[in-house]
């Protein structure tokens, strides 16, 4: 009786089409993930299997896809997933994952080799950075190691990867978003009227639009006059098409809309595109035209830092509000809240902020529950006061 030969000692068989032996032998992956898989033939069987100790043989020799497993550490491969496996990611998601990585795992697991790395390590390392990390970013770090873990898998470089057996234990609550008051939004508005970043506040406080996506703003998209004589009347207006992702489309397809200014917004935007002609002029050749409304001075595109510092420059000269304690983003959410708190319902808020739903808006966005709902105790009482009159 034949015995069947042991796993990774490739194998044999009878190819009756071609009246051949046929050599498999399995070499481990290929860098993509699919398994590497060589084949040779010989007229005879023994032939067949010299061929194939050849090919096994062939696959011993070291090269950079054939490390010895036992020598790849955690920080080697969390390296080579941030180099080479993140080639579709946006610049800014790849940042931050090495961010993450530098920060929260090699200074602890670097030098740990894979295939010594226990659920014990993990879960002690977990553990301890949930003491000061919330819970969203141990999810981020757990799944960084976890696909570094899994690549150096796949690729030969580890015998298992115990990460993904490992469950995330909850972190400290992370910041919750906030909103200004009525009373505060006022005063931003008023306050910073001579601030180069005004009209950018006001959009972002009157408008509800994203932040990522007033960034993305271009002069095409924008309308100061809009046109009374249509029928219905077309008033002035933003198209938000664009957003600094990526792929410069929207965070969804509900995010494209057109939203009508408020009187305010039309103020702003007039003497900021004022502002933004004299820039152009006093640039001369070093403007770089890229028609977006919000620029540096120099015509470039403002990146998330260059909006936050000139929000905290412009929030600074306001009294009662800690400038270090807000970011740009909040804008959103007091739009919600300014909103609701005049009455206007949250299904008739949602298509101006880009939501395909009530709850999103509910859940995030509102921040202050005002006014009361009182339609309930209202049919309430008018039943039962009814009933006691009788």
């Amino acid at each position: 009786m034949t015995t069947r030969r042991s796993r990774g000692d490739g194998g044999l068989h009878w190819n009756e089409a071609r009246k051949r032996w046929i050599a498999t032998a399995s070499l481990g992956h290929h860098p993509d993930g699919t398994r590497n898989t060589k084949r040779a033939s010989g007229r005879t069987k023994t032939e067949a299997k010299t061929k194939l100790k050849e090919l096994l043989a062939s696959s011993d020799t070291p090269t950079a896809e054939h490390e010895d497993p036992a020598d790849c550490t955690v920080e080697q491969a969390v390296t080579n997933w941030l180099d080479h496996g993140l080639a579709d990611k946006d610049p800014a998601t790849v940042k931050n994952y090495r961010t993450l990585s530098n920060t929260h795992i090699i200074p602890t697991l670097g030098d740990i080799e894979l295939n010594d790395l226990t659920i014990d390590h993990i879960e002690a390392w977990l553990a301890a950075k949930a003491k000061k990390l919330s819970t969203r970013t141990l999810k981020a770090i757990h799944s960084c190691l976890n696909r570094s873990a899994q690549r150096a898998l796949i690729r030969g470089k580890a015998t298992r990867n115990v990460v993904t057996l490992c469950t995330v234990p909850p972190g400290q609550p992370g910041r919750p978003s906030k909103a200004f008051t009525r009373a505060q939004t006022a005063a931003i508005l008023d306050a910073t009227r001579n601030d180069r970043l005004h009209a950018y506040l006001v959009l972002s406080l009157l408008t509800g639009a994203r932040t990522e996506e007033l960034r993305a703003l271009t002069w095409d998209n924008v309308d100061l006059e809009g046109n009374p004589q249509a029928e219905p009347p077309i008033p002035p207006h933003i198209a938000v098409r664009r957003s600094v992702r990526r792929t410069g489309d929207t965070k969804t397809h509900r995010s494209r809309r057109t939203l009508a200014l408020p009187a305010r917004c039309v103020t702003a935007l007039t003497t900021h595109r004022t502002r933004q002609r004299r820039e152009y002029k006093n640039a001369g050749l070093t403007w770089r035209d890229t028609g977006l409304v919000f620029t540096t001075t120099a015509g470039t595109p403002m990146d998330a830092a260059n909006v936050r510092r000139a929000f905290r420059r412009a929030l600074a000269t306001i009294d009662g509000i800690d400038p270090a304690e807000w970011t740009p983003r909040e804008g959103r959410p007091t739009f919600v809240s300014v909103l609701s708190d005049d009455g206007i319902t949250t299904d008739k808020i949602a298509p101006l902020v880009g939501h395909s739903s009530t709850s999103t808006t509910e859940r995030i966005y509102r921040k202050q529950i005002r006014p009361v709902v009182q339609t309930g105790a209202v049919v309430i009482d008018r039943i039962f006061t009814a009933k006691q009159d009788r």
